[in-house]
């Protein structure tokens, strides 16, 4: 994979990364319960830290990283703000929304991580990252299925 290649990559999962993040951002704010806004918080700071980390690798590799959220995460929230006024805030919604936002990063990373030509510098940086993902996709998985 040339250096081109990689930074393409880093940057996708970048953007995805924020849009994760915004994501938590917004499920904190409207969580009825303040266990589920701390939880979605810390998740959203985690999710920070690894976008930062992966921009950080973009910069070392000579490539301009991305610093915000794709247009179709803004789409979703929009979605979900109409949704959420015509349902009302209800935290068993959020998780599923949530949860299903999480299936959608880590499916992300594994395809990253799958590719055999990821340069084996930035590697590492993906897969520190991936830790934050699956741990984050495991904890919403678990959540759900336990209030489902």
């Amino acid at each position: 994979m040339t250096t081109q290649s990689t930074i393409s990559t880093l940057n996708g999962l970048i953007k995805t990364t924020l849009d994760s993040m915004k994501g938590y951002e917004d499920a904190a704010k409207d969580a009825e319960s303040t266990q589920f806004a701390t939880m979605f918080a810390e998740f959203a700071r985690d999710r920070s830290a690894a976008a930062s980390d992966l921009q950080a690798e973009v910069r070392r590799l000579g490539g301009t990283p991305e610093d915000d959220s794709s247009f179709l995460a803004a789409a979703h929230r929009t979605f979900m703000d109409l949704k959420q006024a015509i349902t009302g805030k209800d935290d068993k919604a959020i998780i599923q929304e949530v949860e299903r936002g999480e299936d959608h990063i880590k499916a992300k990373f594994e395809d990253a991580l799958r590719d055999s030509e990821l340069e084996p510098s930035s590697r590492s940086a993906v897969e520190k990252a991936f830790v934050s993902v699956k741990e984050g996709h495991d904890k919403m998985s678990a959540l759900k299925h336990s209030i489902a």
